[in-house]
């Protein structure tokens, strides 16, 4: 009995972790291709056309023992998977490899950390929430907001040197006999402009976990909704890329490393992380999952070290633990205003009353993510 706690406790952590550290590492290799001349709205169309073929059987199997029902064919069914795809593939998927094509994978992660923010913001002017300075996880969202979005202007304007210059020891040798592969350390001239691709990307996470939330409680069978939804944002890609990408040329994909990493991402993004993401939610609940999407600084700034020169800004790991204190002090006033509504006469006698309604908003995104999540 021991032994099958230790496992439910250690089972769940270890799968994010590692599911994070992948997310990092495709990310990485998403930023080699892209430097070495591959369109990211082809890169886009291809991983989500691959996905979705896997991943509408997989939903399938996934759910073979569930019966509901609500039918997905309905017409305010069909409606919210159109906006599903239309906010968390067409516009994440497009905003987010432009901007990862003009900065690097660590700015992926700090903007990413704005999500639970965008969120808060989101509903305050959506009506679903109101501002009581007396309550305690008003406050305790509003600071993390405010450090959260310093730390994306600090992202975007402050640089600082190198954490690893060139002429710090470093495996050359290694880079020098695959200068193709990794080579996300080039800085573009495009940095701020990245940004804000990538801060207007993790936006429409916020738009799309709104739609989610809804439509999950309608039909809660979240992988075949994921499966659907994948499909309608893939076709909005492709009409979308087609006339962005008019040059053929780019369309075709020679059996090397670009076709690799659309097959490993396609496969990841679509089937390996949602359902990961979907378990581990099941057995520790809807906030435990979003509680790992910091780690990928670590893995950022781990394999940036590690592996590469002229990579990293100090400017740029200071974003982002920046706004990682802010994403966990949002998520922590998420936690207690559960707490509240859980426990409202016991947590509300020292603050009176509160006004605040609002649902869980940082849910992480069935699919890229990352996610939580997303595929970057």
């Amino acid at each position: 009995m021991e032994v099958k706690v230790r496992k439910e406790k250690f089972v769940p952590f270890v799968a994010m972790v590692i599911m994070e550290a992948c997310t990092i590492a495709l990310t990485i290799l998403a930023k080699t291709a892209l430097t070495g001349g591959m369109s990211p709205f082809v890169f886009v169309v291809y991983t989500n056309a691959f996905g979705s073929i896997l991943l509408l059987p997989f939903s399938f199997f996934f759910h073979r023992n569930d019966r509901t029902e609500e039918s997905i064919f309905t017409w305010p069914l069909l409606v919210r998977v159109f906006f599903l795809g239309f906010t968390g593939i067409f516009l994440f998927q497009n905003l987010a490899f432009v901007g990862l094509s003009f900065s690097s994978p660590i700015v992926v992660c700090a903007m990413g950390l704005l999500i639970p923010s965008f969120s808060f913001f989101l509903n305050l002017i959506l009506g679903r929430s109101k501002l009581d300075w007396r309550n305690m996880s008003t406050r305790a969202k509003v600071v993390g907001a405010m450090i959260s979005l310093s730390g994306a202007f600090v992202e975007e304007l402050y640089k600082g040197p190198f954490i690893r210059p060139a002429s710090s020891a470093s495996p050359t040798r290694l880079l020098k006999s695959i200068p193709k592969l990794l080579v996300y350390y080039t800085i573009p001239d495009n940095w701020f402009l990245g940004c804000i691709f990538l801060a207007a990307a993790f936006f429409s996470v916020s738009l799309f976990n709104v739609i989610q939330i809804g439509t999950v409680k309608k039909y809660p069978q979240v992988m075949k909704v994921a499966s659907f939804y994948s499909i309608v944002g893939t076709i909005q890609c492709i009409i979308f890329s087609l006339f962005m990408e008019k040059d053929l040329s780019a369309w075709k994909i020679e059996p090397n490393f670009d076709l690799f990493l659309i097959i490993a991402t396609g496969i990841f993004g679509n089937v390996i992380r949602p359902s990961i993401q979907v378990k581990c939610t099941q057995m520790k609940g809807p906030t435990y999952v979003p509680l790992f999407k910091p780690f990928g600084i670590l893995w950022a700034t781990v394999f940036g070290t590690s592996f590469f020169v002229n990579s990293l800004h100090y400017g740029s790991v200071l974003g982002a633990a920046m706004g990682g204190v802010g994403y966990y002090s949002v998520s922590w006033g998420q936690l207690k205003e559960t707490e509240e509504k859980q426990n409202p006469i016991e947590e509300r006698k020292p603050i009176k009353n509160s006004h605040y309604h609002e649902e869980d908003e940082n849910k992480v995104p069935l699919l890229t993510n990352d996610q939580e999540e997303s595929p970057v």
